[in-house]
């Protein structure tokens, strides 16, 4: 794919993918977010990377650079503190706009700052990781992390637009790349087989960088937006089907904390829907061998599929009890029946399962 396609035409607003289009970024910001002032909310990875050209882009008399430190560790209300005085402090009013530039992380605590700066001002999503481009700058979902779990402050803020620029993918490291794959692969076994084993056969080629790579993971990156969007659109605010999207995340949420979040998301969502995937059979909602064909296209990917050793069954029941998908005490589960269809359509796409199920699996 060499030019450029705007996808997701369900969504209320623009989601273009387009190699190389990080040069034309202040077209598209202006376009759909005008404003006197923009502030481009960064981290201190992708900053030196590509901060300069989107100010370039946007114009350089009209921009502040804000850059935080890279990692999860800084989506944080701290953070969050420090951006919104920052914007006070260098006088951005509310014809101001915010440019979320980097992974999931910047883009959920600019969004967050978006929401609540000013009771509001817009911010335009430019995602720079596989996982954000196909996750996390889809949805309006925004928010930082407690120390009671993740993404319990938050908001739903929709941006006004999303701009991907595949061709940034190239300095990603492979883990980097290979987390992006949970996702890719989640939205094939929520929404869609024929998109699941066509994540499965461009593992080699993307992965192992095989020479058609580029085109390959172009249209992986347009296969997963339009399954999120799709869903996301008819249930914005997480009422009902949307919580499809949460299949592998309620026991990788729990990793990822046990693990102080050396684990990065990917990878804990990885091991999350490779844990849910047996819940889901020894709990009788499952398709028999959906685990394990879930579980090979995973390790196929280098992601890892067991969990560490260090986390014991009571320790992960604990953390996912705080989880926010928690009902009357009661964890609640999206689990899939079979590879392109989700259980619990009858009951709001969740699935109560016993601990003692739970338990089994976790040890």
């Amino acid at each position: 794919m060499s030019s450029s396609r705007t996808v997701a035409a369900n969504l209320p607003y623009p989601v273009t993918v387009e190699p190389g289009a990080l040069a034309l970024a202040g077209d598209f910001v202006r376009k759909v977010a005008p404003a006197f002032r923009y502030a481009i909310v960064t981290d201190s990875h992708v900053g030196p990377l590509y901060g300069t050209k989107v100010a370039e882009s946007v114009g350089v008399s009209h921009n502040d650079i804000l850059a935080i430190p890279a990692g999860e560790a800084s989506k944080t209300r701290g953070s969050w503190g420090w951006l919104t005085d920052e914007l006070l402090a260098r006088k951005f009013g509310r014809d101001s706009a915010i440019i979320a530039l980097g992974g999931g992380v910047v883009g959920d605590l600019a969004g967050f700052v978006a929401a609540t700066y000013l009771r509001g001002i817009p911010v335009v999503q430019i995602p720079t990781t596989l996982l954000a481009m196909i996750d996390s700058a889809i949805g309006g979902k925004v928010g930082v992390d407690t120390p009671s779990g993740k993404n319990m402050v938050g908001a739903f803020y929709q941006p006004k637009g999303v701009l991907v620029d595949t061709q940034v993918l190239d300095t990603l490291q492979l883990k980097e790349l290979r987390t992006g794959f949970a996702e890719a692969l989640k939205h094939g076994i929520i929404a869609d087989r024929r998109y699941f084993e066509s994540v499965v056969g461009s593992i080699p080629a993307i992965v192992y960088s095989v020479r058609d790579a580029g085109d390959r993971l172009s249209d992986l990156v347009v296969g997963s937006i339009e399954i999120k969007a799709g869903i996301v659109s008819r249930d914005e605010h997480e009422g009902g089907l949307r919580k499809v999207l949460n299949f592998g995340h309620t026991a990788g949420h729990a990793v990822e904390i046990l693990s102080n979040f050396t684990i990065s998301h990917g990878e804990a969502v990885s091991i999350g829907m490779t844990l849910e995937a047996k819940i889901a059979d020894l709990a009788g909602v499952a398709e028999k061998g959906m685990a394990e064909t879930i579980r090979s296209a995973l390790a196929g990917a280098g992601l890892p599929v067991t969990l560490p050793k260090t986390m014991d069954a009571d320790r992960m029941l604990e953390v996912m009890r705080t989880d926010k998908k928690v009902r009357g005490g009661t964890i609640q589960y999206s689990l899939p029946s079979t590879i392109g269809r989700m259980a619990g359509s009858d009951s709001g796409w969740t699935v109560s399962v016993a601990d003692a199920i739970v338990r089994e699996v976790l040890t």
